[in-house]
């Protein structure tokens, strides 16, 4: 595949089989375990993307018979809208041309028998192809002082691409055409990158991946692109399209934001609520939280099993999800109700945070399953890596889980408590996928451990037995988040409003 092909393209479908794109390359599908409705998109990465803005504007140029550098500058100012171009010129050209600058060609005299004057540094010329100016054919300059008034322009940044004919009462553009005839080499790549970041900045169907050190871009191909879909980079990052924040399913991106905002104002406040460390219930020595799932146990000769969020013995535990307080009452002090509302935020904003936590330390663990896990188990137990996908899959769902229950909670916070029924029902459903999210966890990142054990003797109807477990948790996860989702997607329609 050459360069300027390199790119990755993703269809709604629902199938998780591999895609293959245009240019050969193989792709996955783009739907997570438990995914949000995509829409066609593709990742343009390195010269693909340079590639795609060469194309259209060769489009609009062919299209409309005018020269590159009218239709680059055409589609800037209509912010790359190949449609809106169209619409534009069509309905009134001589509107569009004054107002982006591209100005009828007006003829001036270039007869050798006399010399013409530039109107910058106001020396004399005898050759008149010494002297340019842009589409108004009027404002003559000298090739020098293009040079210095174009290297000034671009050096002081993006701005640039709005730049005109020198003379102050002109509006005449000057195109890509002129700066590719004038401009030295280092100014034109300049030039260049400003004009590709305001090919994917000013585009309102494409935009860069918000993945850190990530330099690829999302374009989509066909519809609306105003919603808040998911989009999966190649880079692995997953992001809101409309707001460009992580993937918040189910949480709407006005309420990622609230919280955002929240975690920053009142981060000073609840550090001391938010150790990375607890003591142990039983005896109180100090307990950092290392891995993913919630059930911890204490070193020895302690040995107690409790839940990390509440505390509690894990023998008969339930769920921990709801939270304990009820309504503030208006009548009480300013200092008791400040003090149920800072409860209130540290016990959604510590699950937040803790599932956080644990879906970055999945991220991580999917990545060895991966690298090394699939192969060590392929290894031992004479297995196809075809056939041990199941573990892939299982922390791919671990991964998305943990990210959905995480932003469950930011719901949860912003949540009335006026109607009971929809709360406990809200609950009810965020506790369950809890409670089955915990059990796949668990399943993946330590019952598994004894099969990536070399000098552990395990029966093949032991392993055999594990994946049909493995695989089933994973299922019943699925199902249960997937019930989650939808029931919040709906607003909780299910319920009868009342109040009680």
């Amino acid at each position: 595949m050459s360069s300027g092909e390199e790119d990755s393209h993703y269809n709604s479908s629902n199938s998780n089989e591999a895609e293959q794109s245009d240019g050969g390359e193989i792709v996955n599908s783009d739907e997570t375990p438990v995914g949000r409705l995509q829409k066609d998109y593709t990742i343009l990465k390195g010269e693909a993307i340079n590639q795609r803005q060469n194309d259209d504007i060769s489009t609009v140029s062919n299209f409309l018979s005018i020269s590159r550098g009218a239709a680059c500058s055409l589609l800037r100012h209509y912010d790359w809208s190949i449609d809106i171009v169209y619409d534009q010129w069509f309905a009134d050209e001589n509107r569009v041309r004054e107002s982006v600058g591209l100005l009828p060609k007006q003829s001036t005299s270039n007869s050798s028998n006399f010399k013409l004057s530039c109107n910058i540094c106001f020396d004399d010329f005898s050759n008149p192809k010494s002297m340019i100016s842009t589409s108004c054919g009027v404002h003559l300059f000298c090739t020098d002082c293009w040079k210095t008034y174009i290297h000034v322009s671009i050096n002081d940044g993006p701005g640039c691409l709005t730049l005109r004919c020198p003379e102050p009462s002109c509006n005449a553009v000057v195109d890509l055409d002129l700066i590719d005839s004038i401009a030295s080499s280092e100014d034109k790549e300049k030039y260049q990158k400003y004009l590709e970041r305001s090919y994917v900045e000013d585009s309102r169907k494409r935009k860069w991946c918000s993945g850190p050190g990530c330099d690829y871009v999302v374009q989509y191909d066909a519809g609306g692109c105003d919603e808040s879909y998911d989009v999966t980079c190649d880079c692995s990052n997953k992001f809101c399209w409309n707001c460009v924040e992580e993937s918040h399913r189910p949480v709407d991106c006005e309420t990622v934001k609230e919280w955002n905002k929240k975690n920053v104002s009142e981060a000073e406040n609840t550090t001391w609520i938010l150790a990375y460390t607890k003591p142990c219930p039983k005896c109180k020595h100090p307990i950092e939280k290392s891995q993913g799932c919630n059930h911890m146990t204490c070193r020895k000769p302690c040995g107690f099993q409790f839940c990390w969020l509440c505390l509690d013995p894990w023998k008969g535990h339930s769920n921990c999800n709801k939270y304990p307080g009820g309504d503030t009452i208006i009548d009480k002090t300013n200092r008791e109700h400040a003090r149920k509302y800072l409860e209130k935020y540290a016990h959604y904003f510590e699950r937040w945070a803790s599932n956080d936590k644990s879906r970055k330390k999945a991220l991580v663990d999917l990545s060895r399953a991966r690298t090394e896990h699939i192969q060590t188990l392929a290894d031992l137990h004479l297995e196809t890596h075809v056939r041990l996908q199941f573990v892939i899959e299982a922390w791919e769902q671990i991964v998305e889980c943990r990210r959905i229950l995480k932003w469950s909670y930011a719901y949860g916070f912003y949540m009335s408590d006026i109607n009971k029924r929809k709360k406990n029902f809200f609950e009810y459903l965020q506790g369950e996928a809890e409670s089955a999210l915990e059990r796949l966890h668990h399943g993946a990142e330590q019952e598994m451990v004894q099969y990536f054990d070399y000098k552990s003797v395990v029966s093949l109807k032991s392993f055999t037995d594990f994946r049909t477990k493995l695989v089933s948790l994973t299922a019943v996860t699925r199902n249960f988040f997937e019930n989650l989702v939808k029931a919040l997607e709906n607003g909780l329609s299910e319920v009868e409003s009342f109040i009680d």
